[in-house]
C-alpha cells in the first residue's frame, strides 16, 4: 500500500511539473516506432516481439519522473499484451534491448558491478520501477544490453541466481531471461577491464571488438553468435537458445 500511495504521488508530481518533460533534443530529432515519444517502442519481427527502451531514465531523475513513470507503465502494458495467448503464439520470443545492463562483470565502478543495480531492483531505498521481477513474470526470453565496451555472455539468471535448463544443455528451456551485453563495437574510450576472478553467473566474455548476430529460426530456436572484428572476423563465440514452450517463469 505505502509503495502504491508514493507511485501515486510520483504521478501527480511529474504531471503538474513542467520540467519533467526531459530528453527534448532526442525526441525531436529522432523517430521511432510505436508514437511513444521515441524513448522505448516496440515491434514484431517474425516469430520475436522486440521491446526497446531507455535506461537513461533511471539515471537523471534531476529532470523530473514522468518519463520513468510513464516507460514503466508502458512496459508493463505492452508486456501483458504480448503474453495473451494469442500472441505469445504467434511471437512465442519476447527480447528486450536497452542501453545500461542489469548485471556485468567489468572491473570499472558502473552501476551495473554493483549488488543492486537501478535498473534491475529500482529506485535506491524506495525499489520501484525494478525491471528484473518484472521481465521474470512476464517470461522475457532474451535481454540485450550495451553500455559496457566487451562482449559478455550470462547463464540464465535471476537475483544472481543461475537457472540453467541443465548442465548438459543449460540455454535449453532454461527457467529465467538470458542476459548478453554486446557494446564492443568500437569507441574511444577503450576496452573494459573484467573483474579478475568473475563471477558463476558469467559464462563468456571478451573484450574484442566485434559485433553479435542473431538468428530466429522459429518458435523454439535461437542462435546467437559473436564476430570478433580484431580476429579478422572470426566466431569467437556461438549458442543456441531453445524453449519448448514460452511464459512466465514463475509458474515452473
Amino acid at each position: 500500500m505505502l509503495n502504491r500511495a508514493i507511485y501515486t504521488l510520483f504521478s501527480l508530481i511529474c504531471i503538474s511539473t513542467p520540467h519533467c518533460s526531459n530528453f527534448s533534443n532526442y525526441r525531436a530529432r529522432f523517430h521511432m516506432p510505436g508514437g511513444t515519444e521515441n524513448l522505448f517502442y516496440s515491434f514484431d519481427l517474425g516469430p520475436i516481439h522486440f521491446v526497446a527502451f531507455s535506461t537513461e531514465l533511471y539515471y537523471f531523475l534531476h529532470y523530473g519522473l514522468k518519463s520513468l513513470v510513464s516507460q514503466y507503465e508502458w512496459l508493463v502494458r505492452d508486456l501483458e499484451t504480448a503474453n495473451r495467448p494469442e500472441n505469445r503464439k504467434a511471437r512465442p520470443w519476447i527480447i528486450t534491448f536497452a542501453h545500461r545492463p542489469m548485471y556485468c562483470s567489468n572491473n570499472n565502478g558502473n552501476d551495473c558491478s554493483k549488488h543492486e543495480t537501478v535498473v534491475r531492483t529500482g529506485l535506491p531505498v524506495l525499489h520501484m520501477f525494478g525491471l528484473e521481477q518484472l521481465f521474470y513474470e512476464q517470461g522475457v526470453d532474451v535481454a540485450i544490453w550495451a553500455h559496457e565496451h566487451c562482449y559478455e555472455r550470462l547463464w540464465p539468471i535471476y537475483d544472481y541466481k543461475v537457472f540453467n535448463g541443465s548442465l548438459a544443455a543449460p540455454y535449453r528451456n532454461p527457467r529465467a531471461p538470458v542476459h548478453i551485453i554486446t557494446g564492443s563495437a568500437g569507441n574511444k574510450e577503450g576496452r573494459e577491464p573484467f573483474f579478475k576472478v568473475l563471477p558463476k553467473w558469467s559464462a563468456f566474455h571478451s573484450q574484442d571488438f566485434g559485433y553479435t548476430r542473431l538468428k530466429a529460426y522459429n518458435g523454439t530456436h535461437l542462435y546467437f553468435e559473436q564476430v570478433s572484428d580484431d580476429k579478422d572476423g572470426q566466431i569467437i563465440d556461438a549458442f543456441w537458445v531453445v524453449k519448448d514452450k514460452h511464459g512466465s517463469y514463475v509458474e515452473e
